[in-house]
């Protein structure tokens, strides 16, 4: 007579098994050469299914408990699922097993790479719905938002600054603490972030690895890129509160937004004169060096602002 199976016991007695330490396969490890009926075959597969279930929800329950089960015993690091904790590790590590095809970019997680591939593809999935700004992440259009509702959750406890994100409040945070650990071994240039050493040794090596899929431009980071981009989108995200005038950069925004409040934080060593921006400044600046950058090539004749030159060549 064959010898009926009883898998609602096993979960119990999965411990009997020493090869085996998940209940599943302890299941087809009982099972393995027997020849099932399909009704036994049946209760088999609905066992799976109700293991699996049970696992996932188990795993779900962590949300709420705040049980962290797996810790880094590098860093101490706790985690509610393996997979989290294995990830976490690569930043140990240094591991980072996924390639991207299109530039050989290397990254940690899947999700990571799947990211990284929407710059070469252009897809930009998650949409604004008060501007029609797309981008490449929901966290890219969640802090996109805060252009507009205003919100900055970020404070500096030194000066009181607020910013749009952590990683905005980290980098200001250098100007009390001066910190800058990443060193270029080019010219010994420091930078507070590692992205922006990594940004910055495309000086020297020329690699320009983001390009405009419109007009082939090309560009050392994805930010140059973006912001290139709406030349031909004519996006314009940024706002002026007093007179209602868009830009395609934040920093041109800041710039016009001093026209309103009358601040000139450029100020001319040699003299008194002060200045909106850095290259008003630059300008002036020629007065007192005689420095003039701009020749004609008809008669020699030189400027020391490109709009004179511009205007002298009418002459010819």
């Amino acid at each position: 007579m064959r010898r009926q199976w009883n898998l609602k016991r096993v979960s119990v007695r999965m411990v009997d098994c020493k090869k085996i330490d998940m209940v599943h396969r302890f299941n087809d490890h009982l099972l393995s050469g027997r020849d099932l009926s399909s009704g036994e075959a049946e209760q088999h597969e609905n066992e799976d299914n109700s293991i699996s279930k049970t696992k996932h929800l188990k795993k779900h329950q962590r949300i709420h408990t705040g049980e962290k089960p797996y810790g880094c015993d590098q860093c101490g690091k706790r985690f509610s699922r393996s997979g989290h904790l294995l990830t976490h590790q690569r930043i140990h590590t240094g591991e980072k097993p996924y390639h991207c095809l299109d530039c050989g970019s290397s990254f940690k997680t899947p999700n990571e790479l799947k990211v990284h591939q929407r710059i070469h593809t252009g897809e930009k999935p998650y949409h604004c719905l008060d501007c029609g700004s797309s981008f490449k992440t929901s966290n890219g259009l969640k802090v996109h938002q805060r252009i507009h509702t205003g919100e900055k959750p970020y404070h500096c406890l030194d000066c009181g600054s607020s910013f749009k994100t952590s990683n905005g409040l980290k980098v200001h945070q250098q100007i009390h603490t001066g910190e800058k650990p990443y060193g270029c071994d080019q010219c010994g240039m420091r930078f507070g972030r590692s992205g922006q050493l990594v940004t910055h040794q495309r000086i020297h090596t020329g690699e320009k690895p983001y390009h405009c899929l419109d007009c082939g431009s090309r560009f050392r980071s994805s930010n140059e890129l973006k912001v290139h981009q709406r030349i031909h989108t004519g996006e314009k995200p940024y706002c002026c509160d007093q007179c209602g005038m868009r830009f395609g950069q934040s920093g041109h925004l800041v710039t016009h937004q001093r026209i309103h409040t009358g601040e000139k934080p450029y100020h001319c060593l040699n003299c008194v004169s002060s200045f909106k921006t850095s290259n008003e400044l630059k300008v002036h600046q020629r007065i007192h060096t005689g420095e003039k950058p701009y020749g004609c090539d008809q008669c020699g004749i030189r400027f020391a602002r490109s709009g004179h030159l511009v205007k002298h060549m009418t002459t010819h």
